[in-house]
């Protein structure tokens, strides 16, 4: 049985139940380690096989695999965040689909409810402000994997809904740029999230404008979430109050006092 799990963004203790306590019943752990906060092996077995998928390739994950189903073993497959969002996953699902192996998927905490929660000094990032943004667009720039042109940043960015980024903090120039030229303007607010939850977490507080500087007066190329919207402006007059909890409005629950 082969157990895909997602680590969380960091913080050891931001893995689920679940996902904990597979880790400690796996007899091979293939973890992602250029990602995945190493505290969380401390929780593997004694005797459990613990593997870095950073420094393997697709085939020899898969054969590790095997080995360990050919004498019933458990793998808890380790992937960063949640394993549904630039995970690599459905090619290691399509292999095993392939050769009958069993397995599941147990999710985790990705980087954007992460790196949201990290901005705790704007009280916590609310991408969904009523009379702001309902819509949160999750992508990233173009690397060794292309981005479809119909996704392309420029496209994405017509919409002015939140938005946040990955995979894209050495190219923070390069995104500015397309940002506003697609439609966000130079001083739409910005943040820079570096490694979200773990002790050496960074917040930087900028505007789209403002993104390649900041990112290179702090030394951020890698392993950072670039965040932009309205909903990052961080005062309490430009946004609606919510009608869930309005005493005007009534809900299937309660009905309006006012």
């Amino acid at each position: 049985m082969v157990h895909f799990v997602g680590a969380g963004c960091g913080a050891p203790d931001l893995i689920t139940l679940r996902g904990h306590r597979l880790l400690q019943q796996a007899d091979q752990i293939i973890y992602a380690g250029s990602l995945v906060n190493p505290a969380l092996l401390e929780a593997a077995k004694s005797g459990c096989v613990i593997r870095n998928s950073a420094q393997m390739t697709l085939e020899q994950v898969l054969e590790s695999i095997r080995e360990a189903e050919a004498i019933g073993q458990t793998t808890v497959r380790l992937h960063t965040g949640d394993p549904s969002l630039y995970g690599a996953v459905r090619e290691q699902i399509d292999a095993l689909q392939s050769e009958g192996i069993s397995f599941d998927i147990t999710p985790g905490v990705s980087a954007f409810s992460g790196a949201a929660a990290a901005l705790g000094h704007l009280g916590g990032a609310e991408y969904t402000l009523p009379g702001v943004s309902q819509t949160l667009i999750v992508t990233r720039m173009a690397g060794r994997t292309p981005v479809p042109e119909s996704e392309s940043i420029e496209r994405l960015a017509a919409h002015r809904a939140s938005m946040a980024v990955y995979l894209s903090a050495g190219m923070a120039g390069e995104l500015s740029d397309r940002l506003i030229c697609g439609g966000y303007s130079a001083d739409t607010p910005a943040a820079i999230v570096y490694k979200a939850s773990w002790p050496d977490e960074k917040t930087i507080l900028c505007t789209v404008g403002q993104l390649p500087v900041c990112a290179q007066e702090h030394g951020i190329q890698k392993t950072a979430l670039i965040l932009i919207g309205e909903y990052l402006r961080g005062t309490s007059s430009h946004y609606e109050r919510s009608k869930l909890y309005d005493p005007s409005f009534s809900t299937g629950f309660r009905e309006a006092s006012q």
